[in-house]
Formats: C-alpha cells, structure tokens, sequence
C-alpha cells in the first residue's frame, strides 16, 4: 500500500462524513424553491476547503447563484492552477425509479447512490481531497484557485458575467475540469475538448385552426411535417451539419493528434452493447 492510499483508509471515515455533508443538500439549480439551498451548499464547500489547507475560502455574489472562490498561493513565481466544479444538482424526478431516497446517500455494490455523487460533487471532493493530501505532506508546488459555481446545471448563465468581473481574481495558467468522462474503471482519462451547446427555437405555424384530416389532408401542410422535413436537412448522409457557416471557426484535428487518439483502447462491439444499439453513426470520414 502506497502512502495515498494509507492516507485515505486513515481518513476514510471522515472522507464519507464529508461528501455526505454536501450531498444530502439538495442544491438543485432548476428549482427555486431550492434557493435556500444553494447559499448552504455553497457554505459547505467553502468550509471544506479551508478543512484543506485553502488560505481563503468565500461565497461570493453573481447574478444567479453565489460562486464559492477559493486559493492557496505557495509561491508567487509558481504556475497556477485554476480548478472548476459546480455544486448544483439535476432534479431527481421521477422519483419513483430511485432504490432509496436521491438525497441520503446509499453504499451499495461499493457504489455510492445519490444525486451529485458523481456529477459534480464527487469528482470536485477528489479534487480537494488531493489537494488537502498535497498541502498535509508538504508536496504542494504550486498556486491552486477554486471556482465552484451553482448553475452548470441549467447553463451557467451567471459565469460569463462573474468571470469577466473577476478576471485578475481568477488569472491562472491551467484550468482543470472533471466534471467529464473515463474510458473504463481502469483507464484514466484525460478530456482535451468538448462539445459545446447552441440553441435554436423554431415557430412553423400553418392554418387558422385545426383541421379535418379527412377534408384537408393533402391539401393543406402540416406544419409538424414542415418541421420534421427541416430538422432531417439539417444533418445530410454524409453526417455532415448543412447549416452555412458552421464549419467556419472548425478546427481540424491534427494528424499527431488523430493518431495519438487511434492507439486509445476501443471496442466497438462492447461500446453499442453498452447503449444497445445495433449501428454506429457519424461524419464521414470521422470513426467513433
């Protein structure tokens, strides 16, 4: 057993205390009734990273949710590493699939069952769990900042905002995110990009009411086919986005990198029985 590991079986008991803490607050974005909710969670994450070693931990204002900011700054020559979790939750209806209660976390088959266990509030716990075990053993080389914000869940619509005002607050020179995927159990993963998101609300409007399929069908559009017809163009057969312009600011990958990518272990057989699908789909020249 390697020292990591001693120290988490010495502190293991009060690790759980910990995480437990934070999930059985239900921190749930979406929801205003949770409001309450966000400032207590937020409070806890602060307390828990002055547990850590943080020379300053505090719950700080935007215009959504509060963001808990926290630093610990060695040296001031050091790099700087910027670490980026959220505290809200998903709801989590419908309540009637869960095996026990979302918000009172259940060890089972050596899984912890509870919403935010894994995202985000586990991944953010290891963080500062290794972060604490560096600052106990004296390893830590160096600056570490924390942002945890309370809206990913919905959009972050408040982070543009906190972060532009806030800019020299949160200078850094790597940002570290995990609130992403692994590969399996067993292979470590490092998330180099990801999808972004953008959306669009289409209005087709068609005749002055509804109409008798009998007497008008065939004569008249509907407008649910119109739309249905316009969503299937947006995609050709090829996989590739008919949207103008939308490969404008795409970069390609590399050839390094495509290569670097093609030696990661992929088993496409094992990857469609995991979703149950019989087909892959995708941009032409583009493997899963």
């Amino acid at each position: 057993m390697n020292e990591i590991q001693k120290y988490i079986a010495a502190n293991e008991p009060k690790m759980m205390d910990d995480l437990f803490s934070l999930i059985r607050i239900p921190s749930i974005s979406a929801k205003p009734e949770h409001q309450p909710d966000m400032m207590i969670c937020a409070e806890r994450w602060a307390e828990l990273l002055l547990e850590a070693g943080a020379d300053e931990a505090i719950v700080m204002p935007s215009e959504g949710n509060p963001v808990v900011y926290g630093q610990k700054l060695v040296d001031p020559a050091a790099k700087t590493i910027l670490i980026y979790a959220h505290y809200d939750v998903m709801p989590a209806e419908p309540l009637e699939l869960w095996k026990s209660q979302p918000f009172e976390p259940e060890i089972r088959d050596e899984h912890i069952w509870a919403r935010g266990a894994d995202d985000d509030k586990g991944q953010a716990f290891i963080q500062v769990k290794a972060f604490e075990y560096l600052v106990k053993n004296g390893l830590l080389k160096n600056n570490v900042k924390f942002i945890f914000e309370g809206e990913e869940e919905i959009g972050s619509p408040s982070l543009e905002a906190f972060c532009e005002k806030h800019k020299e607050l949160l200078k850094a020179d790597v940002i570290l995110v995990s609130d992403t995927s692994m590969l399996g159990a067993e292979l470590p993963s490092l998330t180099t990009g990801l999808r972004g998101l953008a959306y669009w609300e289409v209005e087709v409007t068609g005749p002055n009411r509804d109409l008798h399929s009998g007497h008008f069908g065939g004569a008249v559009a509907n407008p649910i086919n119109v739309l249905c017809g316009m969503i299937s163009q947006v995609v050709d057969a090829d996989g590739r986005i008919t949207i103008p312009g939308f490969y404008d600011d795409v970069e390609e990958v590399p050839g390094p990198e495509r290569e670097m990518i093609a030696h990661i272990p992929f088993n496409e057989a094992n990857y469609k029985a995991a979703i149950g699908v019989k087909q892959l789909a995708g941009e032409k020249g583009y493997s899963t």
